[in-house]
């Protein structure tokens, strides 16, 4: 059997509540996360080298970044999003000194 694990997966480090309370994984998503998500972890990272066809169609997948049929795949790029990086939008950027803007005057509240 592909993707066995002794132990359900849980990573309280980005999910203290786990991974079916978090928010952000559907049931069946949390479900194969914690029954897969050890295996899945040994193959993305090396530490295990992939057992039958379709742990080696997740192993590439992961790799290129892009699942199509594996839903190993689709499920731990998911998890990689999530506890990736949050990206900051930012709705105005500061004013750079020096930019040519010598015609600028601050107004002065004169509501007295």
């Amino acid at each position: 059997m592909s993707f066995e694990s002794s132990k359900p997966f849980q990573d309280f480090a980005h999910f203290p509540r786990g991974l079916r309370r978090c928010g952000e994984f559907t049931v069946a998503e949390a479900q194969l996360l914690e029954q897969s998500g050890h295996a899945m972890l040994g193959l993305y990272t090396g530490q295990r080298a992939p057992n039958c066809d379709e742990e080696q169609r997740f192993f590439e997948q992961v790799q290129q970044g892009a699942a199509t049929e594996s839903r190993h795949a689709k499920v731990w790029l998911k998890y990689l999003k999530v506890i990736g990086p949050k990206r900051v939008h930012r709705l105005c950027s500061p004013m750079a000194s020096g930019s040519g803007d010598d015609d600028y005057e601050p107004v002065e509240d004169s509501a007295e």
